[in-house]
């Protein structure tokens, strides 16, 4: 196991907040297992060899477990390199090579920088073996609340480590990796950089020194598991005293770091191995003598030194500790008794010598105080103060220790004097600087009490249940003489008060009489004292303030910072109590004889009490302005708006005059802090601040403009002065908003030339502050002054230096504020220019300035510095355009790429869960990411992830291997998936920002072939890790289940893109998509290309309830599906429910609901994913506003209960709160997924599927499992939608799979029904299709938009069921292919209808069952609903007549009366108004499916159907539809229109006007032949009157050109033609003109050949000749049939030929003639010997389809294909199928023309036969009344033997019809051709 892996399995087991699981356990036993070898030889690598030296010179090396690998001249100098600087073999140096080749990509990079790599890899492995040995001590030593047998077993293999040897290992290669040689820091000669793995470059000496420190933490580690030997314990000594003599002079952190790991080793050595002595155990280094006197020589030896000697002192502390510990033992156990009275003289030397030298305040120097060890590794500075803390007790507990004390406080009491003063200028406020009277330093006593409080500053809660130190506290708190030991004293009491337990201690010590002298009593008199002294000292008349004695002014400090800390750590319900009178502590602020330290004090310990009660900070206020200093810029200090008299001694005049000159400035210090605690207290936000300008203007002019100008003794109070200030600014400006009405008050100041009193008082802060930024001023300047040091200089400090986090507060502030003025600024900007521009205009006057701000996120020492810098960049590259040149011109963008990638790969190693994803540095530098993708190119996107900026971005390779950059990082946390429960939110926004790539056209190409690459092949990586996962559990990590959610959305959108736009002529994409269909829908992969199945499903078959349950293993796409079926967590909880009080609820819902709460200002905001949540910060604010102006006497006394009923409810509406964001993100989350799963299987359904085998059977579960699940309970309306969604995709490719060419066809075994029929689903899995669909129709909660879908769905499923072969292609076509294929076999016709017939009648079936509920939703639909679920209603319901059986829906129909309200609705229904608006449309399309509702029933049900309609006065109510007679007045008015009206006429005509001409021509089944004519019938007379009052409308039509008329108009005209044939004859009288009518459009059709007639526009395409032929023939028929009934009933006679024209008669009197008939019975034959010849051609090409050749194939293709269906590429089997299927479609539209042609014949043979019968057609003319006679020229016989000659050769022809070509029985149809022949010769020869 490589060092990498062992430490990522140690981090996720041990680091993680959750606790490891049982899996992680065995991972990580095995990972220590695995890597003990390497822990034991720790760092030890096989050195050069000369052997494997001339291998690499030989350019050939073989590595274990690899092929040869061969090496060039480059490869060979950076081996031998490696080698000769690292002292390492050369094989393995050649395994680096390859190493970093792997990781980085070495092609085209310079000798150099391979070998800096490889070196840095070598070190990154030997840094995370380190790093994983240490995680595994601190795991065993430190409590991090681990199951005790996980540490138990980590502990027994890290105690055989060390037993056999690591400690020693640990401290030699502390040792020797500190030596100038290959092995250690580097030879002379060695590379001095490497490149570590972010790719920056640092030294290697530092990265060595780190690895040094690393080795240090673990040997203090290691001891606290096995106690130590007395040999290492030398041994450590020694390389100690080396490590110390190398500090002199030497600042070096690292070095004191690791200088103090072995100093705490050999103390934790010594304290625990003492302490862990028992009576049965003896301690391990007390049991030898000699070590002990050994050990003591050697640490007793003096050197010369000091800085060595100071260090070996602290060794000696410890040592003596050591021996008190072991001297019971020894004397109990030493017969001896010189042995133990030797070790007493030890003892005894080594206390003396740590007195004499006081050893305490070294330490407290050196150590405690200095920088290294105050920004040392956090659990190490734990486990060192921990055991300081145990040696001083240890130390203090042991009676020769107390004696020694003791002797030293008597020491000092001695020689300390009581009145001994310094000078006042010379003193230091610093309370650890104390005047001695010895010139050596401060005495062993008073630095014993400070080191006793430096060791519990830190960890106060090491004091619980210290009874040794209390009992020490009692001791030194006694009769003080000197105020020098009552300093250190009261400062240790401080110290100790740090805990609630020590402030109450302390706070009981001070208040009872413990100590005679010390107690509060002592500090409160004494203020008071004072302060009475300097009253009287001012009434005197010329007296001068009487100095404060120094002595007295440091005891009042102490007491005070005593004071400050008991109030600050104390019980907040006991603290009220304990100092009810606070006034004594303001009473000296006003006096300038007081010194500024003590004042400064004094303002520190009021401070703690404001934040007691708002009482106290009441009380704060008012005496703060009856004391303290006023602050005289024209506003003064308090809440009071009138402004304080000026005095000439005031803060300013302090600050510049008292504190400048002594270059200290606790005064002002304490009075900023003072200030902004009790204004961050402040409620009332009303006055925006106003009431604090004056302090703002003093902060502002004196304070922190003039800070980088002063001089400061000590560099701490610089940045503490300048972290008050940044506060107040910061507050001021987060606090406070912007107003409208700020916009023309600026204005208006911007136009003073002055500033005055009166505009003082009119100033805001916040706006002060705004024109400041917006103008570059002086808060502007001297914060970037802060910020352009930059970020190696800063963080250099804050390593280095005591004020570094003093700095770093300082850097972070600046940034905040920089932020929030970036917030604020656009929204003044526009108003306020010139005078004032946006910040980011100012900071672009220097480049340095943006590139300084963007450097920060460097900054690690602080997360909140970083994140900072990441939000001013996302605002900065929303602003500026320019950004990413500014940064390449800079030359930052490199380390700034760097630094983004470091950022995020340190946050994503992290193991501690950031709650607030607003301060996730992770998730905002992905989310700058993401927002920038859209924007201009360059943008920052393209930049941090090393996108080609030197030419267009969408040209870019990508190479996140070559590059250190976010894109490598992102893909390796990607790839990795560690840490799930921390890193949630990376992974989903790391998936985000991969989709949002794949989808922006700059970044799509680049960013899809980088996943495609084989390299990564992302796309289906994560199918089987997060994809079909199981979800986590809600009530265990809801946060983690939602992020897994989204996780998953956002991999199946990416699967989906890479299927839409992924470029399959690219080999890497095809295999994507072939992998990607192969784990979504199979688990079989592709062998032979797209052709080849992928899984195999077997057919449904068994029934409704199992259909669709037989597949051999469920597919990855199904599994997703599952993921997601789950109930949505409810968010529509009432309030009500939630808070009991009803006066509450109302304002609680009054709070949430109202839609002025969204926004800043309001209680719900948008998450970074878009959900909208609640503000519970702002909830609770806006609840507790609405409460307390609605209550007002909430506030008052007595009204406890009250409030206390107030907060609890509050407290369950946040419950509350906090609950619904949660399930408002699931559900989200949720939805989103589904979201993700309908785009990916409707894309994979529409473009990809059809590579797949049993494709069908695929698209058939999916569907199924769609209705599945939306008709589950557990489905939300959102989702049941989307649900219906995908079903409708798959219904609707499953209807175009029926017909597409098979992948499987060849010429050789298909028959040619195989190929027509269509590939259906077996009748049990469709019967299990429209089962669960009225499942899922019927559910609980529904909406008419869902049902519309749904409906939808319905009829697709019935059209999908309509036919199982191609409708197109009639029966007689399959009867001819089915002679010679069929004979043997069990299918055929009669089986394929039969199997129609059972499907439709399971249909009718199911439906029946839930009839009911059924009508119940579709009848209310269509009723109520909106026009598009009315129609979509009336279809179903169309379609539900389609399958009806014994009339059952007809019945349920006519007894809910929905037939009769649907006629109701057509003769209600109206256009007047907005004829032309999209709610007419929807009206008309509306009336449309209530027709073709009725016009389905008559039809469906025959004459019973028809009937039913009739009786209900359906005549009645469409002649009075107005909708119709609107458009029959719009019909004269067509040529006053513009095109745009005329066309949406013409669509509603399509919608109205032709579906009423269907209806009323179906009515006209009801009449039978025989009755048809009778005068009296009903229906004839009323279909009459019908076309009477639409007269208009039949003219128009029957006016038609029919030359020009598209298919629209050639049904109408069928249409009227077909219902005046039928009835128009029976009206006596023409006043409407319609016989004439018909004659002109008789004359238009006969007279026209054939030829013609088929070819009416050229334009058109052969399918539509086609069409339009058939239409005109259709029209032809009906005028035939018109024209017979005349003839034949009425006894119409017409002409032999036309008169002569006779231009005075009108040309509507012409009629048609016989002569007519003649040339349009030759055209009739042509066409029917045309349409013979073409069909039987057709079949026979057809039978013979796998011998044609491919030219012909094409030609065919050509001739008869609507569309183009092939393209290059299609092989001739795909060809000859689609030929096929288009000739089978032309035989179809023949056979429907010979159809229609055959009786059209016989009408007209008919007509002319009865003219023949007639013996008067020779001599007489016509003598019809009907007839119009013109006269003649020439003879009735001439005309008579012209047309007899043309009718007998066209009857000639009429008789060779062959029966074979035309598909019909033509026995009848040849005995009317030869008795009408044979009567024509008679004719003809008479």
């Amino acid at each position: 196991m490589t060092p990498k892996q062992l430490l990522s399995v140690v981090e996720s087991a041990l680091l993680s907040p959750l606790p490891p699981s049982p899996y992680q356990r065995v991972e990580l036993m095995h990972a220590i297992r695995s890597s003990l070898p390497s822990l034991q030889s720790l760092l030890s690598y096989p050195p050069p060899k000369s052997s494997d030296r001339a291998q690499i010179q030989s350019k050939e090396v073989r590595l274990p477990n690899s092929p040869p690998i061969l090496l060039d001249d480059q490869d060979v100098q950076i081996a031998l390199k490696l080698s000769d600087d690292l002292h390492l073999n050369e094989i393995d140096c050649v395994r680096l090579i390859v190493s970093a080749n792997q990781e980085w990509g070495l092609m085209g990079r310079e000798p150099l920088e391979i070998l800096r790599l490889a070196t840095g890899l070598w070190y990154t492995e030997r840094r995370d073996l380190l790093t994983a040995l240490y995680t595994l001590l601190r795991a065993v030593v430190l409590d991090q609340g681990l199951e005790a047998d996980v540490v138990s077993d980590i502990q027994k293999y890290l105690e055989n480590l060390i037993k056999n040897g690591l400690r020693q290992r640990l401290i030699s290669l502390i040792k020797e990796l500190n030596r100038e040689e290959p092995a250690g820091l580097g030879g002379p000669h060695s590379e001095r950089y490497v490149l570590d793995s972010r790719g920056a470059l640092v030294v290697r000496q530092a990265v060595v020194s780190r690895e040094r420190l690393i080795l240090g933490h673990c040997l203090v580690l290691s001891i606290l598991i096995v106690r130590i030997s007395p040999k290492d314990v030398k041994d450590m000594f020694l390389i100690y005293k080396d490590s110390t003599s190398e500090l002199s002079g030497n600042s070096d952190t690292i070095k004191r770091q690791i200088t103090f790991s072995l100093l705490f080793s050999l103390v934790i050595a010594f304290v625990s191995d003492a302490l862990s002595a028992a009576p049965d155990k003896a301690s391990v280094l007390s049991q030898d003598a000699s070590f002990r006197h050994e050990f003591h020589e050697i640490v007793m030896a003096a050197g010369n030194d000091p800085t060595v000697e100071g260090f070996v002192g602290t060794i000696r502390l410890a040592w003596a500790v050591h021996l008190m510990l072991i001297q019971d033992t020894l004397t109990g156990r030493d017969a001896i008794s010189s042995a133990s009275s030797s070790d007493l003289g030890y003892l005894q030397s080594c206390l003396e010598v740590v007195f004499s030298k006081n050893v305490f305040q070294f330490i407290l120097d050196e150590i405690l105080k200095s920088a290294a060890y105050e920004n040392d590794d956090e659990d190490i500075s734990y486990m060192y103060n921990a055991y300081l803390h145990k040696l001083i007790t240890c130390f203090l507990s042991h009676p020769i220790a107390r004696d020694k004390v003791k002797e030293s406080k008597e020491r000092a009491m001695s020689m300390l004097s009581p009145y001994r003063l310094v000078g006042s200028h010379d003193f230091s406020h610093d309370s650890n600087q104390t005047s001695q009277s010895s010139e050596s330093g401060p005495l062993p006593f008073v630095s014993l009490l400070e080191f006793v409080s430096g060791i519990y500053q830190k960890e106060p809660e090491l004091l619980s249940g210290n009874d040794v130190l209390w009992t020490f506290v009692n001791f030194a708190g006694e009769d003080h003489t000197n105020f020098q030991t009552l300093v250190a004293f009261l400062n240790m009491l401080s110290t100790l008060a740090s805990s609630q337990e020590g402030a109450a201690k302390v706070f009981e010590l001070l208040q009872g009489k413990v100590f005679r002298s010390v107690g509060w009593s002592t500090l409160f008199d004494s203020l008071s004292i004072y302060d009475e002294k300097f009253k009287q000292s001012l009434q005197t008349a010329g007296a001068m303030l009487p100095e404060l004695p120094e002595g007295d002014a440091k005891a009042l400090v102490s007491y005070l910072k005593v004071l400050q800390k008991v109030v600050e750590n104390g019980n907040p319900l006991e603290r009220n109590n304990w100092f009810p009178d606070i006034e004594p502590l303001f009473k000296l602020l006003g006096y300038e004889n007081v010194p500024p330290y003590l004042k400064g004090a004094l303002r520190n310990a009021i401070t703690t009490f404001v934040h007691v009660s708002p009482v106290l900070k009441d009380t704060v206020w008012s005496y703060l302005e009856q004391y303290d200093l006023p602050v005289v810029v024209g506003s003064h200090v308090g809440k009071s708006a009138q402004p304080m008299a000026a005095q000439v001694y005031d803060m300013q005049f302090e600050l510049n005059e008292i504190e400048a000159r002594r270059e200290q400035y606790p005064s002002t210090i304490s009075f900023l802090n003072l200030l902004n605690a009790l204004i961050s207290e402040e409620r009332d936000l009303s006055d925006r601040g106003r009431r604090f300008i004056g302090i703002f203007r003093f902060i502002y002019d004196h304070v922190f403009r003039p800070f980088p100008q002063r001089a400061y003794a000590d560099p701490c109070e610089k940045w503490e002065l300048v972290v008050a200030c940044l506060q107040h600014f910061h507050m001021m400006l987060s606090r406070y908003d912007i107003s409208e009405e700020d916009i023309d008050g600026v204005i208006d100041q911007s136009q003073l030339s002055t500033l005055t009193q009166s505009s003082l008082q009119m100033q805001l802060p916040i706006l002060e502050l705004l024109k400041d930024f917006m103008s570059g001023k002086s808060v502007f300047r001297n914060i970037m002054s802060i910020l352009l040091p930059g970020v190696n200089t800063i963080i250099t400090e804050r390593a280095n230096q005591v004020y570094g986090k003093l700095l770093e507060k300082a850097v972070q502030l600046s940034l905040e504020i920089i932020i929030l003025v970036l917030e604020k600024d656009l929204l003044l900007s526009d108003f306020w220019r010139p005078l004032y521009q946006p910040l980011d205009v100012i900071l672009s006057q220097d480049h340095n300035q943006i590139v300084a701000l963007l450097e920060y996120v460097r900054y690690d020492f602080q997360p909140q510095i970083q994140q900072c810098s990441v939000k001013i960049m996302s605002t900065l590259s929303s602003r500026m355009v320019g950004l990413v040149q500014l940064l390449l011109k800079s030359n930052a963008a490199s380390c700034l790429i760097e630094d983004y990638a470091a950022c995020l790969e340190l946050r994503s190693e992290d193991s501690q869960v950031i709650e607030n994803t607003s301060d996730d540095p992770g998730v905002l530098i992905l989310q700058l990411l993401i927002d920038n993708i859209s924007r201009p190119a360059p943008n920052i996107t393209h930049l941090l992830l090393k996108f080609d900026l030197d030419s267009p971005i969408e040209h870019s390779v990508l190479q996140p291997k070559f590059h250190y950059s976010c894109l490598k990082v992102i893909l390796e946390i990607l790839e990795k998936l560690s840490k799930p429960d921390v890193n949630m939110l990376l992974h989903e926004f790391g998936f985000q920002l991969l989709y949002k790539l794949c989808v922006d056209p700059l970044t799509c190409d680049p960013t899809m072939d980088l996943l495609s690459s084989k390299k990564y092949q992302f796309f289906v990586k994560h199918l089987d890790t997060i994809g079909v996962a199981p979800l986590p559990k809600r009530k265990n990590n809801q946060a983690l289940r939602v992020s897994s959610l989204h996780q998953r959305a956002w991999l199946l959108k990416l699967l989906a893109i890479e299927l839409h736009v992924g470029d399959v002529n690219k080999s890497t994409h095809l295999e994507t998509s072939r992998s990607i269909l192969a784990h979504l829908f199979g688990q079989e992969t592709f062998e032979n290309g797209f052709d080849h199945p992928i899984s195999h499903l077997s057919s449904p078959q068994d029934g409704v309830e199992h259909a669709g349950a037989q597949t051999v293993g469920k597919s990855k796409v199904l599994e997703l599906l599952e993921v997601v079926q789950f109930r949505s967590p409810d968010t529509n909880t009432k309030l009500s429910e939630i808070v009991s009080n009803t006066k509450y609820d109302l304002l609680a819902e009054d709070v949430v609901c109202n839609p002025t709460t969204s926004g800043k200002s309001g209680v719900h905001y948008y998450s970074e994913r878009g959900d909208r949540l609640i503000d519970l910060a702002s909830f609770r604010d806006k609840l507790w506003q609405k409460f307390n102006a609605v209550y007002p006497h909430l506030s008052n006394i007595g009204s406890e209960a009250e409030l206390y009923e107030a907060k609890e409810t509050i407290q369950q509406l946040l419950r509350w709160g906090w609950k619904n964001n949660k399930n408002v993100e699931e559900q989200a989350a949720q939805l989103h997924m589904l979201n993700a799963w309908s785009q990916l299987v409707e894309i994979s359904a529409s473009r990809r599927i059809s590579s797949l085998g049993h494709q069908s059977e695929l698209l058939y579960q999916i569907l199924i499992a769609a209705l599945t699940a939306s008709a589950s309970p557990d489905c939300s309306l959102k989702m049941a939608f989307l649900l219906c969604q995908v079903a409708l995709t798959c219904m609707a490719k499953l209807r175009d799979e029926r017909f597409l060419f098979p992948g499987g066809f060849s010429s050789d075994n298909q028959a040619c029904l195989d190929i027509i029929m269509v590939k259906q689903l077996p009748n049990a899995a469709c019967n299990s299709i429209l089962f669960r669909l009225i499942l899922a129709i019927l559910r609980q909660e529904s909406s008419e938009a869902l049902r519309r879908r749904q409906y939808a769905l319905l009829l697709s499923y019935f059209q999908y069921c309509q036919h199982m072969l191609d409708p197109d292609i009639p029966s007689i076509v399959l009867q001819f292919l089915l002679l010679d294929e069929q004979e043997g076999e069990d299918l055929g016709l009669q089986k394929i209808n039969q199997e129609q017939a059972e499907l439709a009648r399971a249909n009718f079936s199911i439906l029946r069952k839930e009839a009911q509920s059924i009508l119940d939703l579709v009848i209310k639909d269509a009723t109520h609903g909106s026009e598009l679920g009315k129609m979509i209603s009336l279809y179903v319901l169309d379609a539900m007549i389609c399958v009806d059986h014994d009339r059952f829906f007809l019945g349920q129909l006519q007894s809910r009366g929905f037939l009769r309200s649907c006629l109701t609705n057509i003769s209600s229904l109206s256009y007047q108004d907005g004829v032309h608006s999209r709610d007419s449309m929807r009206r008309a399309q509306t009336l449309e499916a209530e027709l073709a509702l009725l016009l389905r029933i008559s039809h469906n049900y025959g004459k019973c159907g028809a009937q039913v309609i009739f009786s209900m006065g359906a005549l009645e109510h469409i002649a009075s539809c107005k909708a119709v007679n609107f458009f029959q007045g719009s019909l004269r008015r067509v040529d006053t229109r513009n095109q745009r009206d005329v066309s949406g006429d013409i669509n509603k005509q399509r919608m109205i006007v032709t579906p009423i001409l269907r209806l009323v021509f179906s009515l006209l089944s009801l009449v039978d032949t025989s009755e048809f004519y009778e005068v009296k019938n009903k229906v004839v007379r009323e279909v009459i009157d019908f076309v009477k009052g639409h007269r208009s409308l039949f003219d128009h039509v029957l006016r038609e050109d029919v030359s020009q008329a598209d298919e629209l108009v050639m049904e109408q005209i069928n249409l009227v033609v077909g219902i005046l044939s039928k009835v128009w004859p029976y009206e006596e009288s023409d006043e409407s003109g319609f016989v004439q009518g018909l004659f002109c459009l008789m004359h238009a059709l006969f007279s026209r050949d054939c030829e013609t007639l088929s070819s009416a526009q050229s334009v058109r395409s052969v399918e539509n000749r086609r069409k339009t032929e058939l239409n005109s023939f259709r029209i032809c028929f009906s005028l035939s049939s018109y024209l017979y009934f005349l003839v034949t009933k009425k006894s119409f006679r017409l002409q032999v030929s036309d008169m002569p024209p006779d231009y005075n008669a009108a040309v509507s009197l012409q009629q048609p003639t016989l002569s007519l008939l003649g040339s349009f019975l030759t055209s009739l034959t042509n066409a029917l010997e045309r349409a013979a010849e073409e069909k039987s051609l057709l079949l026979n090409r057809i039978r013979d389809i796998n011998e044609v050749s491919r030219q012909e194939v094409d030609e065919i293709i050509n001739m008869y294909a609507q569309q183009v269906y092939v393209s290059s590429s299609d092989n001739i089997q795909k060809r000859r199928y689609i030929a096929m299927v288009e000739m089978c479609h032309v035989v179809g539209n023949r056979d429907q023309l010979i159809t229609i042609l055959l009786p059209l014949v016989e009408h007209v043979l008919n007509v002319f036969l009865s003219h023949f019968q007639d013996s008067s057609l020779a001599s007489d003319p016509p003598r019809s009344l009907k007839t119009i006679t013109y006269g003649a020229t020439s003879g009735p016989a001439q005309d008579i033997s012209l047309l007899c000659g043309n009718l007998i050769s066209t009857l000639e022809r009429l008789e060779l019809l062959s029966e074979d070509k035309i598909g019909h029985n033509l026995k009848l149809f040849r005995r009317l051709v030869t008795s009408l022949k044979e009567m024509t010769i008679q004719k003809l020869s008479s």
